[in-house]
């Protein structure tokens, strides 16, 4: 994928303040990705151990193979929704998800969705480092077996050879963002295909030793009426935009390198939908071959591919998987939170600076107490959702229904009282009353027992409260025409 690196400087006007400013923040003077880099950001976020773990975990929910593959189409194609509209603002204007964010929440409150951003690029960070140092872990217990009493011991969950292994891909992964994005473009074109040679390959060998007989769609861990299979389903769908709901938040950072929202909708229609079909379909199978080769339903590609008993296979195979977590995790969560953390201090945090910040964060969370069972994987999604899902709805819900697809690019970096997104202090204060209200909610339902159930749905909960506040809280503005006369770039949506 191409991307302007991160170190070029590009020309904007004098006018902008250095308070809401600096070359990554800056609007790209020349947009050049075409449907296929958005398509390879798409393969690349879904093509990993995190994304195969969720979809995997959908056969504890007491689901059949078929039901899963039908809930994974379903999300998916609600996720390639939710990216067009949110890609469109990022796309005409520029700029990223943290800088649009100021038109709604105001040049200064845009920080607050900034920083939530940011957090929870933390916890996705420090899962998926964690991810890929398990799959180090097993090639070197395979090679090094006399490693295997560094096992034992453990320290806040970990053992001294899950921290070695886990310090080494955090360093591995901090080296490649450093170097820039035009390493990072060359790590995720490769990252993104390798695995589904390794997922491919198998799901190959799983046939080959179970038989077209040994795979059943049908196969489900538990016994469910219809009525439980049916909300199970509904639940299992919104898990999968819960999953997406981080890297879709800030996919502005992205679609904003896009050559068209033409482009943009081309990539996502093929990376997301026609993509993760197939992903789906291997995974399904994979899944399902091991409950008649193992007699148990292995849900961790990990173990799937230690079963394999060949050495060098084993090995092969888990540092392919190590690359692809590694370039789904620079992507999602060392990109975007490095432009959240910049656009709060901009001429004191750059891009560098601000994901090293998710980084070091990423640690302090002990991410591998969050992912250890389907049941923690589920509830981690809706604490996530519940943060997420209403940012969402407000960005949306300010960009479509109150400014009507209006968004004015120069004042997006005016810091003066007159700006048109100065609002009281340079915080949107109706905005920020629409967030807190929806978030607590959010919490509230995840917190309690008893609606565990409803909690699943955090992210669309969050979604509709926070927009139906915000659209109550503030009146819808006139559309405002093209005209030569106004002091900044008036950038209208058309489609």
């Amino acid at each position: 994928m191409a991307q302007q690196d991160s170190t070029t400087p590009h020309s904007y006007p004098a006018s902008y303040s250095p308070k809401l400013t600096n070359d990554d923040l800056a609007p790209v003077s020349n947009p050049h990705w075409t449907w296929y880099n958005i398509f390879s950001f798409w393969m690349s976020d879904i093509h990993s151990m995190g994304g195969y773990v969720v979809a995997a975990s959908f056969f504890a929910l007491g689901l059949a193979g078929w039901q899963v593959l039908l809930c994974l189409l379903v999300g998916i194609c609600i996720v390639q929704v939710a990216a067009n509209l949110i890609a469109r603002p990022s796309q005409l204007t520029g700029v990223p998800y943290a800088v649009v964010c100021r038109q709604a929440f105001g040049v200064f409150g845009a920080n607050i969705p900034a920083v939530i951003r940011g957090l929870i690029a933390f916890a996705w960070y420090g899962i998926q480092t964690w991810l890929a140092s398990n799959a180090l872990l097993l090639v070197l217990l395979k090679f090094w077996p006399s490693l295997t009493p560094l096992t034992v011991p453990h320290f806040v969950g970990l053992s001294a050879l899950g921290w070695i292994c886990f310090a080494v891909m955090w360093c591995l992964q901090a080296m490649v963002f450093w170097r820039g994005m035009r390493t990072i473009q060359a790590f995720i074109d490769i990252a993104g295909p390798a695995v589904y040679i390794v997922m491919l390959a198998l799901a190959i060998w799983i046939i080959s030793q179970t038989g077209w007989q040994g795979i059943s769609l049908t196969l489900s861990e538990k016994s469910l009426s219809t009525s439980q299979q049916t909300w199970q389903m509904i639940t299992a769908v919104s898990l999968v935009v819960s999953y997406f709901s981080g890297p879709l938040l800030n996919f502005g950072d992205f679609a904003r390198y896009g050559k068209s929202m033409k482009e943009v909708r081309r990539g996502n229609r093929w990376g997301l939908p026609f993509n993760f079909l197939l992903f789906s379909v291997i995974t399904v199978i994979i899944v399902s071959g091991t409950k008649s080769l193992y007699g148990q339903m292995i849900t961790n590609p990990i173990e799937t591919v230690a079963h394999t008993g060949n050495g060098l296979v084993m090995a092969l195979a888990l540092l392919t998987m190590i690359t692809a977590t590694v370039g789904i995790n620079i992507v999602a969560n060392f990109v975007s939170p490095a432009f959240d953390f910049s656009n709060c201090a901009p001429q004191k945090i750059s891009f560098r600076m601000g994901g090293m910040i998710a980084a070091v964060g990423s640690v302090l969370l002990t991410p591998w107490n969050l992912f250890q069972s389907p049941e923690l994987i589920h509830y981690s999604l809706d604490v996530l959702g519940a943060f997420i899902g209403p940012l969402f709805g407000i960005l949306l819900c300010d960009f479509y229904l109150i400014k009507r697809g209006n968004i004015e690019v120069d004042e997006l970096f005016n810091a003066s009282k007159n700006g048109r997104y100065w609002y009281q202090g340079g915080v949107n204060l109706r905005a920020i009353a629409a967030l807190v209200p929806a978030v607590v909610i959010g919490l509230v339902i995840s917190f309690i027992p008893s609606l565990h159930a409803v909690a699943n749905f955090s992210w669309f909960i969050g979604v509709g409260i926070a927009g139906a506040a915000h659209f109550m809280l503030h009146p819808r503005e006139a559309v405002a025409p093209h005209s030569t006369t106004l002091s900044s770039t008036l950038v209208t949506s058309k489609e």
